[in-house]
């Protein structure tokens, strides 16, 4: 939701008042949300709180590239 409407992941957190690495771990599912959070990072998105939590919403696991060598055998 928040690369469809071009936010960054500091400029989400400003408008919801947590912190970039506090949205980069929730977007991985490394860190959780307080119940309270939830309705601020809604608000700043403009979807209802209950659209964050559907399965629908949830993107494929993707695992980054991030440079370096591959291991053998793993698919590009």
């Amino acid at each position: 939701m928040r690369l469809a409407q071009n936010l960054s992941q500091e400029a989400l957190g400003l408008e919801s008042g947590l912190s970039r690495n506090m949205i980069i771990g929730i977007e991985w599912g490394k860190k959780s949300v307080a119940y309270e959070r939830l309705w601020d990072v809604a608000d700043a998105l403009g979807v209802p709180a209950a659209d964050l939590l559907s399965e629908s919403a949830a993107l494929p696991q993707r695992i980054p590239y991030r440079g370096g060598r591959r291991a053998m055998g793993a698919q590009c």
